[in-house]
């Protein structure tokens, strides 16, 4: 009888709404796991943990999400709340929540369909680039079937609760009543800002149930939250002075001089025997191209024939990581030779101008340096980003109208921009001065749509089409490139940002950072693979190295080639590693630590290294002190 009195209460209507919000993530989740059902290892005790911990961060994530509804239900006067015209107010914005909650679940369903995960950061990107996004959601799937659905089901759970509903809204109340249940349920969402967070429950023995547990809509509370961590605030650390003096052992090359005896300071000389050799730098860098397609690694798909044949005349790097899963986190890695600190790339952080880049360091030596993208590059805080670091700017605004045959919502296709990053490095060599061009392509992206009859895979048809065509307009460009002048003094490089997916069972699946370097320069480099272990952060150096310029470092990388690095350094926005003789040491935010045997695609926990934890602290914790106190700046 109490539970009745609630529900036909002011506050009735929000008791409905949340047991449908439960009911909506119950849904949500148990389809999800249906979906990936055979990577879960699901027993009894890891079912129960699943839903106990979903109905866990489902509650919290409700208490967020009616803050402003409770707030209302204080403030309105019973006579207001008690009229005609309230009542009609009222079914509009329980509809339209129920909509949200519907919209966000079917959401969450292409969002696990693309990266295997709930909510994160990449989904409140999306939120920010709305036109990129909503035209890219139009180009890949059936959205009015999609609207018609979501609206028939919302219409459906307001029919089924309206009754009830309608109780709850010819109610009287006073406002000191309001105001007590007001404060109490006011107090829940607070209490969970100040103690919960997305580790605050956790299933860490696989990333997929940690995944189902968790709740979207409370994901993206998190991310807007979390944009950046403060390194020692969340995780291990040490006195600052002993990590500088660790690092300063570990970027210690047989080439290199500090230049001051301030251990703080990282800067220092690099010297290389013999004249400069000014190479031209052509730089492709590929969306989401993963180790795996190469026959190389063992692919089967036949997606990569072109590439298959170049990496055989090219110094072939085959044991090579991706810092990150996300572009912006390659752009970092290649460009600032840095470690991938915790929350977002530095590309998209404030006070990210005249940063230590590999663009400025040419830069200083007389080259042309440009960005050249695809599509709009302010998205992700690209063009900002490389403007003030070194580079000029060439995007889509810089095409003209017939120079583009064919584009989507992320940008011209990928022959139009090489086209483009032809004419670019035409006009820098007409000047007299060496070029340096990074080039992002976009083409290996959702809706994978691309020219016709370029390849035998159709567009629109899936990432094996993106990635052959990507392939074929590689092939291309680099036949259209022998017949410039320029073509016989520049290096050509072809690297991943990140690979295509890097969901796994594991906190971080290390075959999902894989991914190939190349460079392409017959007469120049002799092909031949190099095996050492390196990552994106090695990249710089390594091509200062083949340009066997002297120069004044700040980089954390080595000259792959010189002083072999023999470990990497990989991450997501909160998890940061170090893989090292076939192990990785892996940091969470909690300062918690764990620590994997690697063999192979075999990946199991192990005993901890205190040796390479050590060293892990000592990349993190520096990486993130040197960008907050400017002395990852070229000019400092």
């Amino acid at each position: 009888m109490k539970f009745r009195n609630i529900l036909q209460s002011r506050y009735g209507g929000l008791i409905i709404f949340s047991f449908i919000f439960i009911a909506l993530s119950f849904l949500v989740r148990t389809i999800l796991l249906i979906k990936d059902f055979q990577n879960v290892e699901l027993s009894i005790i890891r079912f129960f943990q699943i839903y106990a911990f979903g109905l866990f961060y489902d509650l919290v994530a409700i208490s967020y999400f009616i803050i402003p509804f409770v707030f209302y239900l204080l403030i309105v006067p019973d006579k207001i709340f008690n009229s005609k015209i309230h009542r009609w107010i009222s079914y509009a914005f329980f509809i339209v929540s129920i909509g949200i909650l519907v919209f966000s679940g079917i959401g969450e369903w292409f969002f696990w369909e693309e990266f295997s995960v709930r909510y994160n950061f990449i989904a409140v990107d999306y939120l920010v680039y709305t036109h990129e996004v909503i035209s890219n959601i139009k180009e890949s799937y059936p959205m009015p079937i999609i609207i018609f659905g979501m609206l028939l089901l919302s219409g459906g759970i307001f029919a089924l609760v309206k009754k009830q509903f309608d109780s709850s809204i010819n109610s009287q109340s006073k406002f000191v009543s309001r105001l007590i249940t007001s404060v109490v349920l006011w107090m829940i969402p607070t209490m969970a800002f100040l103690t919960i967070d997305k580790t605050s429950a956790e299933i860490q023995e696989n990333t997929y149930s940690n995944e189902l547990a968790h709740n979207g809509i409370y994901q993206i509370f998190s991310a807007f939250r979390n944009n950046e961590l403060d390194y020692k605030s969340f995780y291990q650390s040490m006195d600052d002075k002993e990590a500088f003096t660790n690092l300063r052992e570990l970027i210690k090359t047989s080439n290199s001089e500090f230049i001051s005896k301030d251990v703080f300071d990282v800067t220092r000389k690099i010297n290389y025997l013999g004249e400069d050799k000014k190479y031209n730098v052509m730089m492709i860098t590929v969306e989401s191209l993963s180790g795996s397609f190469f026959t190389r690694f063992g692919g089967t798909s036949n997606i990569t024939p072109n590439m298959d044949t170049i990496a055989q005349q090219s110094l072939f790097f085959t044991n090579f990581y991706a810092t990150g899963t996300r572009t912006v986190r390659g752009m970092e890695a290649l460009t600032l030779s840095i470690p991938p600190t915790p929350g977002y790339s530095i590309v998209k952080r404030p006070n990210n101008e005249g940063m230590f880049t590999l663009g400025n360091v040419l830069k200083s030596k007389g080259y042309d340096t440009n960005f050249i993208y695809a599509g709009n590059g302010y998205f992700d805080n690209m063009n900002y980003f490389f403007g003030n670091s070194g580079y000029n700017i060439v995007d889509k605004k810089n095409f003209e109208k017939d120079e583009i045959t064919f584009e989507n919502a992320w940008g011209v296709c990928d022959e139009d921009l090489f086209a483009k990053a032809m004419q670019v490095a035409d006009n820098s060599y007409k000047s007299g001065k060496p070029f340096h061009n990074f080039i992002m392509t976009t083409s290996n992206h959702r809706p994978y749509t691309y020219p016709d009859g370029k390849i035998d895979i159709p567009s629109h048809s899936g990432r094996k089409g993106a990635v052959k065509y990507t392939d074929y307009a590689i092939a291309k460009f680099l036949r259209e490139a022998k017949k410039h002048e320029w073509f016989n003094n520049t290096l050509f490089v072809i690297v991943a940002d990140h690979c295509a997916s890097s969901a796994g069972k594991t906190s971080l699946p290390v075959k999902k950072y894989h991914i190939p370097l190349m460079v392409y320069a017959p007469g120049i480099i002799e092909a031949r693979e190099v095996n050492t272990m390196a990552s994106q952060i090695d990249f710089a150096p390594t091509v200062m190295g083949l340009l066997n310029m002297d120069y004044t470092s700040k980089f954390f990388g080595k000259d792959i080639l010189l002083d072999q690095p023999d470990r990497a350094l990989i991450g997501t926005y909160q998890k940061i590693g170090l893989l090292k003789n076939n192990s990785l040491t892996l940091q969470l935010p909690t300062k918690r630590i764990e620590s994997y045997s690697i063999d192979n695609d075999d990946q199991k926990s192990c005993e901890l290294n205190k040796s390479e934890l050590r060293e892990a602290i000592t990349y993190y914790q520096t990486a993130s002190y040197l960008f907050h106190h400017k002395g990852y700046n070229f000019n400092n």
